[in-house]
């Protein structure tokens, strides 16, 4: 077996696998169900949000901005379709989230103002547009409202639901298949034989990969050289990506370097230089 022995750094390392160009896959899938994936592509607001100007406090909504007197002509609640004519010097309740009237001024909070034998009466003048949020003040139609890459959190899934949007392109997960190798392995489970230790590599790579792989494969292979080609083999088939965990030394039953050389799989480095073990590839 001939080995490369060029011993490379853990940041040349990871380096030399972020420049592998990769085509990935992409697919649609439910917003509802996309939690840890990233965006294939821009997603674009198909609405204004608020999609109407918005009262940001509960109190009044006001047609005027020279006048402390103002009658009260109704109230509006937070969903309610119906639109009000609000005249100058009037005034309707409000409540948070509802549609402001287009004739209003300001919302005066509830604790600005007080009511006087059925007419509101203000503490103080108000400025314009006071606790209103006009229409598209988070975001408007046709703005970016997630970039390509971004990972879709749960914050960012109802901030897209919000929008209205019910299916985003995703790129496609991959499935990992993790080879491991060894006779000294056993399952949990079973009672430890003298010579023998728990498999553990397995599934601290599996927990690990749990939220980023569409689906992942286990392979168990004993120390045999043409087990190890053959079992590779069936996991490249079968996955995106593989991990192999053992069986890379130089020892005499240590067959996975050969195995991967029997495949013709390119070897881009051999050696990594950290502690407690350096053999990596």
């Amino acid at each position: 077996m001939q080995i490369i022995k060029t011993m490379v750094s853990v940041l040349e390392a990871l380096k030399t696998i972020e420049e592998i160009e990769v085509e990935l896959l992409t697919k649609e899938i439910l917003l509802k169900e996309s939690k840890g994936c990233i965006l294939a592509s821009n997603m674009i607001s198909p609405i204004n949000m608020p999609p109407f100007r918005q009262s940001a406090m509960d109190g009044f909504a006001i047609n005027g901005l020279d006048s402390l007197t103002f009658q009260i002509v109704g109230e509006m609640k937070a969903g309610d379709e119906i639109q009000i004519d609000l005249k100058k010097f009037e005034a309707i309740k409000i409540f948070t989230g509802a549609a402001v009237p287009d004739q209003a001024m300001a919302v005066i909070p509830i604790e600005k103002c007080k009511i006087e034998n059925g007419r509101l009466i203000l503490l103080e003048l108000p400025k314009w547009n006071d606790n209103i949020r006009p229409i598209g003040e988070q975001i408007q139609i046709g703005d970016i409202a997630m970039q390509k890459g971004d990972e879709l959190n749960p914050a960012a899934i109802g901030f897209l639901s919000c929008l209205g949007i019910t299916h985003v392109t995703v790129y496609k997960k991959p499935s990992v298949g993790i080879v491991i190798t060894g006779n000294e392995l056993v399952n949990h489970g079973v009672k430890l034989t003298f010579g023998k230790v728990y498999e553990s590599n397995g599934i601290m790579l599996q927990s690990a990969l749990d939220n980023d792989a569409e689906e992942i494969n286990i392979y168990r292979v004993k120390d045999d050289q043409e087990l190890t080609t053959t079992t590779i083999k069936k996991a490249l088939s079968e996955n995106d990506i593989i991990l192999i965990s053992g069986g890379i030394s130089v020892g005499d039953y240590d067959f996975v370097y050969d195995a991967l050389q029997k495949l013709n799989i390119k070897t881009l480095f051999y050696k990594v230089n950290q502690k407690p073990e350096n053999l990596y590839i």
